[in-house]
Formats: structure tokens, C-alpha cells, sequence
């Protein structure tokens, strides 16, 4: 059963279709200076990773993911971040919950997820 926290994912990339392309096209070419690691950990080369969304949909809490022109329009208290970040959200409030330095030293899905598993069992004992 899910509770009411949400986990709001942002990723270090623009939406829209032009900006996919572009990303597209600078994972494929040079990965390492790909400016999302959330992006490159958890997308091939056209869609999310089968293992990623078998992964969210098994967490015990709400997922969003957004864009970081999408997240400033949408949180535009939160605008400075360094993205990627996850946000804890309660009701409207936003706390962060995985920095981008976290986020940007994983070097596989598998590490990724297991940042965010340990998270959220740290949450939870205090919750």
C-alpha cells in the first residue's frame, strides 16, 4: 500500500521534443558528459529501462517525474536546485530527498536504485 509521501523525480534535461532528440543524440555519442545521470542510469536510447519501471512501481510511495523546466514551472520556490534531484513531497511542500552530487555518483541502475531503496528504509524508520 502506497502513503501520501510522493517521490518527485527531476531530471537535468529539458522536455520537448527537440530536447529529447539532443539528449538522444549526446548519450549515444559522448555518455560521460551527458548532463543527467538520472537520465543515462534509468532511459536506453529512446525509452525507459524495463528494470527502472518494474523497480518504481514496486516502491511503497507515489512517483512523479518531471523535467527541470517542467519542475520550475511547476515548483518555482525550488528553481535554483542542482539537478537531477528527488523531492520528498508532503501535501504541497517539497524536501529534498536525493541530491544531485548522490544522484551524479552512481555509476549503474543497480546502485541508483539501491541509494534510493536505502533512503527511503531510513524514512521510514523515522516516519
Amino acid at each position: 500500500m502506497r502513503n501520501n509521501t510522493e517521490l518527485v523525480f527531476v531530471y537535468n534535461a529539458d522536455s520537448g521534443i527537440f530536447s529529447s532528440i539532443k539528449d538522444s543524440i549526446h548519450k549515444s555519442i559522448s555518455p560521460k558528459t551527458y548532463g543527467c545521470n538520472l537520465c543515462g542510469l534509468t532511459y536506453g536510447k529512446l525509452s525507459m529501462k524495463d528494470e527502472w519501471k518494474t523497480f518504481i512501481k514496486g516502491l511503497t510511495f507515489k512517483t512523479e517525474f518531471l523535467h527541470k523546466d517542467e519542475f520550475k514551472k511547476k515548483y518555482p520556490k525550488y528553481a535554483m536546485t542542482f539537478y537531477p534531484a528527488v523531492f520528498k513531497k508532503e501535501g504541497a511542500q517539497l524536501f529534498p530527498f536525493i541530491s544531485a552530487d548522490e544522484i551524479n555518483k552512481q555509476k549503474s541502475l543497480e546502485e541508483l536504485k539501491q541509494l534510493i531503496q536505502n533512503k527511503i528504509q531510513t524514512l521510514q524508520a523515522i516516519i
